[in-house]
């Protein structure tokens, strides 16, 4: 059982020694109600495996395609996740609030 981001990363670290390709995504920032605080992790392997949260459900979705592209294509990406109250349920952010995520490779 994986007790904290601690145990995440170290995961991360034993997936790319293996050869996987691995992305880490991580909260930089949130405003209002945001379901996991600034630092949270997601990690993300070449074949769609994650362990972790960025956003307790919300948007993980999102995040791993963005991650599959960031292994192939080495490039970082800046995701912002936000929405109005009504738009809220549509979106996938319910809690209203916003968050923003790196997205980065692991070499």
């Amino acid at each position: 059982m994986l007790s904290g981001d601690d145990d995440i990363l170290r995961e991360a670290e034993r997936w790319r020694r293996e050869g996987r390709g691995v992305a880490i995504a991580t909260v930089v920032e949130t405003w209002g109600s945001a379901p996991r605080p600034t630092g949270s992790h997601l990690v993300i392997d070449g074949e769609g495996t994650f362990l972790g949260s960025v956003s307790g459900g919300c948007v993980e979705g999102a995040v791993i395609t963005e991650a599959l592209d960031v292994i192939e294509d080495g490039k970082p990406r800046m995701l912002e996740f936000g929405v109005a109250d009504e738009t809220a349920w549509r979106v996938g952010l319910s809690c209203g609030g916003r968050i923003r995520v790196y997205v980065e490779r692991v070499s």
